[in-house]
């Protein structure tokens, strides 16, 4: 460091300004500098030396820091919106909770620095180095990352509502419960390693899981099995009725099926219906016992239309309830998915005609709509 120049600085923006004015050949070497909670607003600190230096709390907002040299710099807590960070250097620099709102970091490089907390609402970060570094719960919206690295980024519960991430490269980047919504560009997100054949997905999170699928044996082998072997239970499994998830369970895992169980013991939510899609879509055949009228009418009126699944019907004779109502609708609209109710009068008869009126009907329906898949598009010619 230089002691000539931290005094200059030390002593305010006006000074540090008129300085560099007068000396634009010298290039600054504040590097080691500890200069907490300085008032430094729309300093000029272009391409300056400001390697390992405490700069925690400082307001630099507005301040010009074009390729400067921030490597290992605690900017801990400090002010920095609107200021120019392009081309600068940040690698290992501790960012928690900074504010960059507005902030220029074009083409920076920022590899593992620590920006967890950090605001960097519309900040310019096109093709900035973000591998490695640290975006957990970091406020993203609206800024722009286009064509950023992002290699092993965690962005663990960032904000990226609005933000821009076109052509950024996301190979081993994590990404959990993050804030995403219609606003957020991902068109061409690129998944694979550098210097690689490129595959583009135009989805953060299906990224990841695409990237799992072709890298990853035991998950595409896990997916294959839940497609092969995996039956959906439906229903309100509570009070008596669980002694018909528990034979029907075990009939299944005897006749080599993977059973799923979801019990319909939540309120209805637009995630818990989601959820019921998921499964459903993944599954070989789905069995819904539809003796309570509570038990799965709205996921069923959601599924049946948008899963080419077989869905087995199940009743119970000795319910004097009314059952769902609508399963008639649902069979006459899609009578290639909805098979016949079973009505059994006890769940030894209903294990007894398992195979023949349940499982037999579910699998040969299964192989007719896989078919019905594989048909090319109908064209006639007029």
């Amino acid at each position: 460091m230089d002691a000539e120049h931290f005094e200059l600085l030390r002593r305010g923006t006006s000074v540090w300004n008129k300085w560099r004015k007068q000396a634009p050949t010298v290039t600054p070497d504040l590097h080691w500098a500890v200069i907490r909670n300085a008032s430094l607003a729309n300093a000029n600190l272009d391409g300056a030396d400001i390697r390992w230096a405490d700069f925690v709390g400082a307001d630099l907002e507005g301040a010009r820091l074009r390729g400067a040299k921030l490597e290992r710099t605690n900017l801990l807590g400090a002010k920095l919106s609107r200021a120019d960070l392009s081309n600068a250097e940040l690698q290992d620099a501790d960012l928690r909770n900074t504010s960059l709102v507005e902030a220029k970091l074009e083409r920076a490089c920022l590899i593992h620095a620590d920006l967890s907390g950090a605001n960097l609402t519309k900040a310019n970060l096109r093709r900035a180095s973000l591998m490695g570094v640290s975006l957990i719960e970091a406020n993203l919206a609206g800024a722009d990352l286009s064509g950023a690295t992002l290699y092993h980024a965690n962005l663990v519960g960032a904000d990226l509502r609005g933000a821009d991430l076109t052509g950024c490269h996301i190979y081993g980047v994590s990404v959990w419960e993050p804030k995403i919504d219609h606003s957020t560009k991902q068109d061409n997100l690129v998944i694979t390693k550098p210097y690689s054949d490129e595959i583009t997905v135009d989805n953060i999170e299906v990224g990841q899981f695409v990237y799992l699928l072709l890298h990853n044996e035991r998950i595409r082998e896990a997916i294959d099995t839940i497609g092969k072997k995996g039956v959906l239970l439906l229903g309100r499994f509570t009070g008596g009725r669980i002694a018909v998830l528990e034979r029907l369970r075990d009939e299944l895992r005897r006749r080599d099926f993977l059973p799923i169980v979801f019990s319909f013991d939540k309120p209805e939510t637009k995630s818990f219906t989601e959820t019921v899609r998921l499964l459903a879509g993944m599954s070989r055949f789905v069995i819904a016992d539809i003796t309570n009228p509570r038990s799965s009418p709205l996921e069923l009126q959601a599924t049946i239309p948008e899963c080419m699944v077989p869905f087995a019907p199940i009743l119970d004779k000795n319910d004097d309830r009314e059952p769902f109502a609508m399963l008639t609708d649902l069979q006459i609209a899609h009578p290639d998915r909805v098979l016949d109710v079973i009505r059994y009068p006890s769940v030894d008869r209903l294990v007894e005609i398992l195979d023949a009126e349940v499982i037999a009907p579910a699998q040969l329906r299964f192989v007719e709509l896989q078919a019905r898949k594989a048909m090319g598009m109908r064209i006639r010619d007029v």
